[in-house]
Parts: structure tokens; sequence; C-alpha cells
């Protein structure tokens, strides 16, 4: 029976979310990949305790997470009756619903019935009665954000989660939603968008400050460029790499056009006693305007190694402005 390690709280960092109450670690695990159907259920096991066993207390998911959609979910609930029980109140669980996940028109988006619907069926597949955290996974051009606001508040007004965040947002949306939620005195604490040396998208459409000075979280994916930022690719493609086992999210032409700024941002992680991944974990959280970076692991020694980025945020001028010469 697993037991977690009694000195985990020691080895973690943890950040306020906002101006809210709820603390999140720096670290944070995503399930988005290697928790489907076509993952090792051992290893996903094994993985979810190294990450509890060293402070990670916030487990990330969405409705359409697998393969196939869904699968992570029933996953991660398995895991939660077999091993968690005993510490669901020391885990931060959240859940997402607005990209496709059944078909028809009410299985997409953000109206009242498929966010109130997806809710529903992601707690029958975890087996929980709420989830700390549920977001509206993308902005929705058609339904009005009213509607999809007054989900969220129906949502946290029946117990089904404590806290609601918005993911995939710019910042004008994310103004326009958050003076709605504070109005219906709603708990918006955080906003999820992807986030790396190489994406920049939160700093050009003004999410980042303005959820600094909504005081608002942030919680950032794909934090190494689905692993460009780390030395995976410094020598080459490896035969066993997700460009080749899965090519949905990272190209080949991807890795080799950005391969020389990738070299040259592994040569400063070098000066700095860092590895690659571990600089472009500790870059994100530098400021101190991110919360917690959400990382994928496929074993567990990857959570071991991400964590380290912790023992060095700091960074000179001289290194921002090289770091961000490179990112362009």
């Amino acid at each position: 029976m697993y037991k977690a390690d009694e000195n985990r709280y020691e080895k973690m960092t943890y950040n306020r979310c906002g101006k809210s109450g709820l603390l999140l670690p720096a670290v944070s695990l995503g399930l988005w990949h290697n928790f489907g159907d076509t993952g090792n259920y051992q290893n996903m096991k094994d993985m979810c305790h190294t990450a509890f066993d060293n402070g990670i207390t916030h487990f990330d998911l969405a409705n359409n997470y697998g393969p196939a959609p869904g699968s992570a979910e029933t996953n991660f609930g398995k895991i939660l009756k077999e091993d968690f029980s005993a510490y669901r109140d020391e885990m931060i669980i959240s859940t997402k619903a607005g990209y496709d996940m059944w078909p028809g028109p009410y299985g997409n988006w953000g109206s009242r019935k498929y966010l109130i619907s997806s809710l529903d069926q992601s707690l029958k597949r975890l087996g929980l009665e709420y989830v700390d955290i549920f977001y509206h996974h993308r902005m929705d051009p058609e339904t009005p954000l009213e509607e999809t606001m007054g989900a969220l508040e129906q949502i946290v007004r029946s117990g089904k989660a404590l806290y609601v965040g918005l993911s995939n947002y710019d910042g004008a949306t994310l103004e326009k939603a958050s003076e709605i939620l504070e109005d219906r005195h709603v708990p918006f604490v955080i906003n999820q968008n992807r986030y790396n040396i190489f994406d920049r998208i939160i700093e050009k459409n003004g999410l980042k400050m303005t959820a600094k000075r909504l005081d608002k979280g942030i919680i950032c994916f794909s934090p190494l460029a689905q692993g460009m930022l780390t030395d995976r690719y410094l020598n080459g493609i490896p035969e066993d790499s997700r460009i080749r086992t899965d090519g949905r999210f990272l190209k080949e032409n991807q890795v080799s056009d950005k391969l020389d700024k990738v070299r040259k941002l592994n040569d400063i992680a070098v000066k700095r006693g860092q590895t690659l991944a571990e600089m472009a974990l500790s870059w994100i959280l530098h400021d101190g305007i991110v919360t917690s970076v959400l990382i994928g692991a496929s074993r567990p020694s990857q959570i071991l190694d991400n964590i380290k980025a912790l023992e060095n945020t700091a960074f000179s001028q001289d290194e921002l402005n090289e770091i961000d010469s490179l990112s362009i």
C-alpha cells in the first residue's frame, strides 16, 4: 500500500494563486500525455507517487486528455481510489472543458449545457464529488461570455468545483470575464496558457500583464516546447522521440529550424550550472508572475529532474537579454 513521504512538503516551493487563499506548488504535474489508454498503468502510478512524494500536490487534467478522450481521467481516478484516497484533502485536482468531446452541437465550446454536462462526466470518471479547479478550456467566439461565466458560477454554487479558471484566453477577454465573475462573487483564481522561451503569446496578447494587474494566478503548460527546450534534440532526433512516435505536437522541421538557438540556450544553461530543461523552467518562474509550471513526464526520473529547476530561478539582466535575443 502506498504511503506518502513524510518530508514531502519540505521539498517544494508553494506560491499564492493571485490574491486568493490557494497555494499551488511551483511545479505541477499535467496529465495531457502518457496517462491515456496507450500508457503503462504502473508507470502512471509511479509518476504520481514520485510527484506527491516531492511536494507536487497539483494534478491537472481535462475531459479530452487521453487517448482516448476521457481515459486520463479514468486512469487517474483509479490511482486516486487505490493509492490517494487518504490524501484527497492534500491534493489540488483540476479538469477542463472546452474542446471537442462528443458528437453533436452540445459536446464542444462554452455553452452552459456543455460545461455542466462535461464536468458531471469528468467527476464520474475521476470518482470524485468535486474538483478543486474547473477551467473553461478555450474562448468561445459564439456563446455569450455571460453564459459561459454563468455556467462556471452554477458549477461552484453546486459544490462541484471550489475554484474556477480560464484557459487559452487573451488579456482583453480575461478582463471582461473577470469582471463578470467578480460581480457574481465567483472564485476565479487562475489562468492556464502555453508559455515558454520560444512561445511568448501571453506577453503579446496582454494575458500575462492583465493577470498580474488583476491579481490572478497563471499556470503554464508546454514549458519545454514539447521537448525542444531539453537536451533531447541537441545531437539529432532519436528514433524513440515523440517526433517519431507521435508527430501531432512537434514536427521535425520545427526542431531543425530552431536547433542553432537551442544549442546557444544550452550554452547559457551550462554556464548557470543547469540543464537546458532546468533553465527553461526556472526562466518561466523568475519574475514571480507565473504561479506554477505544468510539467509533463513519461517516467518518474523526469519529474525529479524538473523539480531541480527550483534550486536557481534568479537570472542576471545579461542572461535575460541573451535569452530574449534567441527567442525571436
